[in-house]
């Protein structure tokens, strides 16, 4: 309910409001059962402009709203000429949105975002999300109560409500599928015949990425096949040679030999990967978003009991999307689920749009259980709302 008092908002200007940044989803969610609480340290570097390799191309403001001197709400705005020059658009995003259940927040918050994308000549802003698509993007809409996986949000029911009645529409929604994946029985058989013509038809095989090679798989590979597989997707944009680095920094936190694996072609070329990450989320929670004086510890201990996975990304080369090259990769997380402690998990985000992934999770046994909504505001006099997402024949890729 809204609170008495002057509201104000006013851009990130020191350490101590990007540690009242930082800090506002504890005290909104922290009582909430189904929120993970994020590592304090990971988020203050993330959103340093000097850590971000998102810095190099991109920019941003970050806001705080606060009544009566407690910060009551957040959220940035945001401007990459490398999505913007990729689309050929103007669009701003928002994201890191969390605010009290009050509607008069929420709207200053909007404007205050909008107001400094217009002033840069942004159209519209859409969100939220973090400083990409992949950065824990959308509103939670459906799935409130579970677990979110590792780089998803949770949000309490009240966001979507004040959100599309503050006049916001929907411009594409995401979705995760859960997947018991030792359960055969679930798995439409055309998937392991198309897992058989991959090898026996095409010459392709399966291979496990190490950790001394997961740095280069991730440089040359990913790079390659996110830029192929993934182009025709709703708000993609290529990463930058600075993004991979990390990328392939990070990925080792999460590295898993039996999960990050690449469909090879006979004369050695990656045709296909699969990048599939234990879910830390069981062990940020012990971790309570601090690593010391016992978060550290808690949260080894934890890690070692993960006992579900997500399907982060998985994409084939599009000429190669005929071979059955996704089947082989599908079928090898059945096999894992057969020997190892994660014998479920989740899959995506995959857009709603993509009609070749969603009837694939289909035909493995899977089920939507969360939805992630993304949202457009227009800026300026004339311009329309994003139309309604359209199904297509997008090319097998996963978020």
């Amino acid at each position: 309910m809204p609170t008495s008092g002057a509201l104000a908002v006013r851009p990130v200007a020191s350490r101590r409001d990007l540690g009242a940044f930082v800090d506002l989803p504890f005290r909104l969610h922290g009582d909430q059962p189904h929120w993970i609480p994020p590592l304090k340290l990971e988020r203050k570097l993330f959103l340093s402009r000097k850590q971000n390799p998102y810095f190099e191309h991109g920019t941003a403001e970050y806001f705080l709203a606060e009544r009566d001197g407690v910060v009551v709400g957040r959220i940035t705005a945001q401007i990459d000429p490398l999505f913007n020059d990729f689309q050929d658009n103007t669009w701003g995003n928002f994201g890191f949105l969390e605010f009290e259940d009050d509607a008069d927040v929420l709207e200053a918050l909007l404007t205050a975002a909008g107001d400094w994308l217009r002033e840069r000549g942004r159209e519209r802003m859409v969100g939220p999300m973090g400083f990409a698509l992949n950065d824990e993007p959308g509103i939670l809409i459906d799935g409130f109560d579970i677990d979110p996986m590792f780089q998803q949000p949770w949000h309490p029911p009240y966001y979507q409500q004040r959100i599309e009645e503050a006049g916001l529409t929907k411009a594409m929604d995401l979705l995760m599928w859960k997947l018991t994946i030792d359960d055969r029985e679930k798995v439409h058989p055309g998937i392991f015949a198309a897992a058989k013509t991959a090898t026996d038809e095409h010459g392709l095989k399966l291979v496990k990425m190490s950790r001394r090679s997961v740095g280069k798989d991730i440089r040359v590979d990913f790079h390659r096949l996110f830029n192929a597989a993934w182009a025709r997707n709703w708000g993609f944009r290529p990463y930058s040679a600075r993004d991979l680095k990390v990328m392939g920094q990070e990925i080792q936190l999460v590295f898993s030999r039996h999960w990050f694996m690449k469909a090879v072609d006979p004369q050695g070329k990656t045709v296909g990967m699969a990048i599939t990450i234990p879910d830390l989320n069981q062990a940020l929670r012990a971790a309570n978003g601090r690593l010391f004086p016992f978060g550290l510890v808690r949260l080894l201990i934890a890690r070692a009991k993960i006992d579900q996975i997500r399907v982060g990304w998985l994409g084939i080369e599009p000429d190669m999307q005929h071979t059955g090259a996704a089947a082989l990769l599908y079928v090898e997380h059945f096999e894992n689920a057969r020997h190892l402690r994660q014998d479920k998990g989740e899959m995506g985000w995959i857009l709603e749009t993509n009609k070749p992934m969603n009837w694939a999770m289909q035909g493995m046994g899977g089920e939507v259980v969360k939805r992630y909504r993304m949202y457009d505001r227009p800026l300026m006099d004339g311009v329309e709302s994003l139309p309604l997402p359209v199904a297509w024949d997008a090319p097998a890729a996963t978020a």
